[in-house]
């Protein structure tokens, strides 16, 4: 058995893991690399024959994990593509505006650029139905027989919906052997999810690393915390208050835990805009999906009837409708993607709002380095949106309390489940070298063997 690490080594993108078993190819995940020094184009050349893999396994359908499928498709690759019922329907909405992202960056270039036709898209919206069309769905924790001696199960791992943990457990020369893939680990009571599961005993382990060396603030709930954040800047203060969140994942938890605070009448009613009409497809697709979520969300959909929806919310529909929130007076929530502020209906909000002293832009998320939310996190007096330097007069707030990803503790608790005595490996990627070194160091001292890939390494298990 061979496993080489292709993706999201010493980084936190493109996860792509290759396991060869005999003559049997699997690759798990096939993400976007979008490292700050990786050209988009660079996701085309796979090192390896796309032609020559016979299966793909999906922990979850965020694109550094799915965003590289098509491409994959569109380079020879037939088989099939093995994950849940709800990530097979997120990866396809994921994928679908991946494509409208690349159109618009080409038509944004050759707007400026008279004689320029922009980057070419990774592929477009039929490759994007190629992919769904291999998609095999499996319900958790039920092993599925993918040759004669390989078999796969899939693990709840929260962080999203669907998501999954991957274990296979491999037979050969009359030898049995496991490897887990951790894909992203949720976190325990996170709002609507589930909580992650721990995984069966191990022989390997590829463990993702993203908070490594941190740990999520404890003491107050995140009811707590948005209660606080709504007071101060809509009711204390007629202002608003503006929440970037990811269309999906962050945007449906935020929405159920404001239903939550508003319906058991903690604040008085304050009214909420969510401006994101992937987030609207997304949520539908949350809908349909109820028994995959917590059993709080459950028994709050039996009480209440609909987890995303009451009588101060508002799914924003159309473009129209997005710009007269400029021009609303009252007192109002403001939820619009993207988390980062590097894109979307966010940045019009933004733009509007920023040098409003009566405005609290409130973070949920992670804001990588150079992006516009790191900027206004890190305290820049001015920033540049829409061709125009701005002041920054509204208040930055931030809480990591609805962070999707487990943390230091959640991923060393994780692997310390495991009989130090059997795991024979341990190997860390999804996350920055310096996270990894801290997490590497505890497991070690724990007296777990670990080891930090590089990118294109084979390792003979």
């Amino acid at each position: 058995m061979k496993l080489t690490i292709w993706g999201a080594a010493k980084q936190v993108t493109g996860s792509m893991h290759l396991l060869e078993i005999n003559n049997y190819k699997i690759l798990v995940d096939c993400g976007l690399d979008y490292e700050r020094e990786t050209r988009l184009e660079e996701n085309e050349f796979f090192p390896f024959n796309p032609c020559e893999i016979d299966v793909v396994l999906l922990t979850h359908a965020h694109i550094d994990h799915t965003g590289n499928l098509p491409t994959l498709i569109r380079a020879g690759f037939d088989g099939q593509v093995i994950c849940t019922s709800p990530t097979a329907e997120l990866a396809e909405l994921l994928l679908l505006d991946s494509v409208s992202i690349f159109e618009k960056k080409q038509k944004k270039v050759r707007r400026g650029k008279k004689h320029s036709s922009g980057p070419r898209p990774l592929f477009f919206q039929k490759h994007v139905m190629e992919a769904a069309e291999r998609f095999v769905t499996l319900g958790f924790n039920k092993p599925f027989r993918l040759s004669g001696d390989i078999e796969v199960e899939l693990i709840p791992s929260g962080h999203l919906l669907g998501a999954a943990s991957i274990v296979l457990t491999v037979t050969e020369h009359g030898l049995q052997r496991k490897i887990g893939f951790t894909g992203d680990l949720g976190r325990k009571n996170y709002p609507v999810l589930i909580d992650p599961q721990d995984l069966p005993p191990l022989d390997f382990l590829v463990c993702e690393s993203t908070y490594g060396g941190r740990c999520h603030s404890k003491g107050k709930t995140i009811e707590d915390v948005l209660v606080e954040e709504i007071e101060n800047a809509c009711i204390k203060t007629p202002g608003r208050l503006i929440i970037p969140a990811f269309s999906i994942g962050r945007t449906q938890a935020l929405v159920y835990t404001l239903n939550k605070i508003f319906t058991n009448g903690l604040l008085p009613r304050v009214k909420i805009f969510v401006d994101s009409p992937l987030a609207n497809y997304a949520t539908e697709i949350y809908r349909k999906y109820l028994t995959h979520l917590s059993e709080d969300a459950q028994a709050f959909y039996k009480q209440m009837g609909d987890d995303f929806e009451f009588e101060n919310l508002f799914y924003v529909q159309d473009m129209k409708e997005s710009r007269e929130l400029s021009n609303y007076l009252e007192p109002c929530i403001i939820v619009s993607s993207a988390g980062m502020l590097e894109g979307g209906r966010i940045q019009d909000h933004l733009y509007y709002n920023i040098s409003n002293y009566y405005c609290t832009i409130l973070f949920i998320g992670y804001c990588a380095k150079g992006t516009l939310g790191n900027r206004l996190l890190r305290g820049d007096p001015f920033v540049h949106i829409r061709d125009r330097e701005l002041a920054v007069y509204a208040t930055i707030k931030k809480t990591d309390l609805l962070s999707g990803h487990g943390d230091h503790d959640d991923l060393v608790n994780l692997v310390k489940h495991q009989d130090k005595e059997n795991l024979k490996n341990v190997f860390l990627v999804h996350g920055e070298i310096e996270s990894m070194n801290i997490m590497a160091a505890e497991l070690d001292s724990e007296g777990y063997k670990v080891t930090i890939p590089e990118k294109g390494t084979c390792y003979e298990l």
